[in-house]
């Protein structure tokens, strides 16, 4: 847990830690340079989170630029940032680093990383500015109670997602209510040797749904040694992350390896009935997977008869090949941890903070950032964003509601 503490002369802000906290930190220093501001950080490393993310590059943001409604990319909470984003979206996130010296990059899905990707960059960027603007950092640092901080005036918590609601009861035992915590973008554990000896292979784009429910999502699909990742099984964990969590991570998955409909894969089918007659059905791939899925989709449909050649498929094999390719049912049987970029779904919940400033309807001057909201977002540098956009407005709330006392 990391929380940050700020003093001013006749005023104190205590600010949080992680990414959400040093950027709230470092933009409350840049808005009123008189403010005294402390980071205390529960761990003996500051931003280690930050510096894992992205296999150690940091998907510090996205452009949005494939965005139509902000539900598609933040599950829960996406009200509340499509009001924050009025006063600091994406766009300001991109020109604030590239402002305090750290290069950005966008790459064709849209992501964006330091220029040099690497996570140092944004980490030794903030290190400086904490620096420069004289900022105090105290590691090994545990807050368990709101009335540590007594001394302070103002207080942001940014301690980042709690595994478990445990780890939130001293902010609810000060009235806020608490959305059950539980595990976000994760991958699934599938308990078949013969797919998971296809560790490695990577399809790209398929579509994924939980069976007999709403929740899917699309994108490239990666085959593990445990089950199934990649982008479109985080977005799935993340859409279907509390439907998960209470079936006990055991629910069927449905894949659509080819990503079209049923009507056409059946036309590629008889197509290449007609073209490779005489091939076996295993040797000839006419749809664009790899072939050693391609083997396997065939066995798991037809099983005895996956030897036979094109010419000898007939309407009752090819009906139960085209389902197989388009709606490849298996059964999820629990989730692998996903640590480097674990995210969770709950929290504060948004009821007890104003939208507006985000400060804490039940406790004044005490305001909330970054994960430890019941804000999260699928893969892809929005859980970075939204770290940025709160962060931003709980800065300038405190930075106004100093400014008011003094006058």
């Amino acid at each position: 847990m990391c929380i940050i503490i700020g003093r001013m002369t006749k005023r104190t802000a205590i600010i949080g830690g992680g990414a959400a906290g040093f950027f709230l930190a470092v933009n409350l220093k840049e808005m009123m340079p008189e403010m005294d501001v402390t980071i205390f950080e529960r761990s003996q490393r500051v931003l280690a989170k930050v510096e894992v993310s992205g296999g150690g590059r940091c998907n510090c943001t996205n452009t949005f630029e494939d965005v139509r409604d902000l539900q598609s990319v933040y599950p829960r909470g996406h009200r509340l940032m499509k009001r924050l984003f009025k006063t600091f979206d994406y766009r300001q996130a991109y020109a604030w680093f590239e402002k305090h010296g750290v290069p950005l990059v966008v790459q064709d899905d849209h992501c964006v990383f330091p220029a040099a990707q690497d996570s140092h960059a944004i980490i030794n960027s903030f290190l400086r500015l904490a620096h420069d603007y004289h900022i105090h950092i105290c590691t090994g640092e545990k807050i368990q109670d709101l009335d540590q901080l007594a001394a302070f005036d103002y207080v942001a918590v940014t301690t980042g997602g709690s595994p478990r609601s445990e780890g939130l009861r001293w902010l609810s035992e000060k009235g806020h209510e608490i959305a059950e915590p539980v595990p976000s973008l994760f991958t699934f554990r599938i308990d078949d040797e013969q797919l998971t000896a296809l560790m490695g292979l990577v399809i790209d784009p398929v579509s994924v749904r939980i069976a007999g429910t709403k929740y899917q999502a699309e994108g490239p699909l990666l085959i593990t040694h445990w089950g199934v990742s990649g982008p479109a099984i985080l977005k799935l964990s993340s859409y279907a992350a509390r439907h998960l969590a209470e079936n006990d991570y055991c629910q069927p998955l449905s894949i659509n390896w080819v990503h079209q409909n049923e009507a056409e894969v059946l036309e590629t089918l008889q197509k290449a009935i007609l073209k490779e007659p005489q091939k076996q059905l295993t040797t000839y791939c006419p749809v664009a997977l790899p072939q050693r899925l391609w083997a396997y989709l065939v066995d798991k449909s037809l099983s005895e008869r996956s030897s036979v050649r094109w010419s000898e498929l007939n309407k009752k094999d090819t009906h139960r090949l085209v389902n197989t390719l388009t709606n490849d049912s298996c059964l999820i049987a629990g989730r692998a941890a996903f640590k480097d970029e674990f995210v969770t779904c709950g929290g504060v919940a948004l009821t007890s903070v104003n939208p507006t400033t985000l400060e804490s309807r039940c406790q004044p001057r005490l305001f909330f950032a970054g994960e430890v909201l019941d804000i999260d977002g699928i893969t892809g540098g929005f859980n970075f964003q939204a770290a940025w956009t709160t962060a931003y407005t709980a800065a300038i709330a405190i930075k106004n509601q100093a400014l008011g006392e003094i006058v």
